[in-house]
């Protein structure tokens, strides 16, 4: 049986390694992962599926800005083990980040990622064709859902991280932080 919970501290060492078995280092290249190095995940809002003790899926999301003075969040990575594929982690994972972004009065989320994968949830690229992310992407990816009707008519500009920034010199253990290794960093 796979359980959906909030993230613990305990959790974040077993996420990142599934984070890099799933992406490997590229997943320190990608524009989304500028919105997301050296910040804290938006509150509450960081989940894993747990199956038999084991970490096999995560999803976070992150505050940020679509275009000035559009406070939305930023969905991802959302990764789930190779061998708990293709049985609903993922879609149960997703189902959740929204619910309690919508119970915690957040009124939209984009990610990048795939159309028809994500169009199920209610995401499409309606509303973000005038967004843009620090770096090169994939425009069609740019994938957006109002959790509040109207919540992204007229988005525009550069999408901006706003989540709190980790203190210098917090090893990551301590913090759940996303931070590219030195090697990706330098």
């Amino acid at each position: 049986m796979t359980t959906i919970r909030h993230e613990r501290s305990t959790d974040i060492a077993a996420r990142e390694r599934l984070l890099d078995t799933a992406f490997g280092p590229a997943r320190f290249a990608k524009a989304s992962e500028r919105l997301r190095e050296d910040r804290f995940a938006a509150d509450g809002l960081s989940f894993v599926a747990i199956e038999d003790g084991r970490l096999v899926g995560t999803a976070r999301l992150w505050n940020v800005s679509a275009g000035l003075g559009r406070p939305v969040l930023l969905l991802g990575p959302l990764a789930v083990a190779a061998d708990a594929r293709n049985r609903g982690i993922g879609a149960a994972l997703v189902q959740r980040v929204l619910r309690e972004a919508r119970r915690l009065g957040h009124r939209a989320v984009l990610l990048v990622g795939n159309a028809p994968y994500y169009g199920r949830f209610g995401f499409s690229a309606a509303k973000t064709g005038a967004l843009r992310l620090p770096g090169p992407f994939e425009p069609e990816r740019l994938l957006g859902v109002e959790l509040k009707g109207g919540a992204l008519d007229g988005a525009r500009g550069l999408i901006r991280a706003t989540g709190d920034r980790v203190p210098r010199g917090l090893p990551d253990f301590l913090t759940g932080a996303n931070r590219a290794p030195a090697a990706l960093a330098a």
